[in-house]
């Protein structure tokens, strides 16, 4: 039987990570951050963390983070290009079609994402944020 592919990595007093890092520096701040994830009682079965796993503000760029009863909008969103939001809405899983790939043409042809802004001038220049379509400096 070949080796695995991933590290196993047992914690504590949370549940195991999998992480795809075999041959790969893991950095020991982003091993921390998923030590500390691992620990936290929604998380489900493992944490999974990708080669390219790195330290990041708030959470750790790479990894997956499943949950039970929970979701986690600030996991994504504070590396450079990433960004989400949860939004309630009064949709409903019987409203929508069989296939979202419709939706989800429509919704990256809308909405900014990547690192280039649909090709167009990058965005997130330091202090310089989008509103409505149009450039606002200083709003934050």
């Amino acid at each position: 039987m070949p080796d695995k592919i991933y590290n196993f990595i047992e914690t504590e007093k949370g549940v195991p990570i999998k992480a795809w890092t075999k041959g790969v520096l893991l950095d020991d701040r982003a091993k921390d951050q998923l030590m500390n994830v691992a620990k936290l009682p929604f998380v489900f079965r493992l944490v999974a963390a990708m080669p390219d796993v790195h330290w990041g503000v708030g959470a750790t760029v790479g990894s997956v983070i499943p949950t039970k009863g929970a979701i986690i909008p600030a996991a994504v969103g504070v590396d450079i290009g990433c960004g989400m939001m949860a939004v309630e809405t009064s949709l409903n899983a019987r409203h929508l079609p069989d296939n979202l790939k419709n939706i989800r043409d429509a919704i990256e042809k809308a909405v900014p994402h990547g690192r280039t802004n649909h090709g167009g001038p990058g965005i997130g220049a330091p202090g310089t944020i989008f509103l409505s379509g149009t450039r606002r400096s200083g709003v934050l």
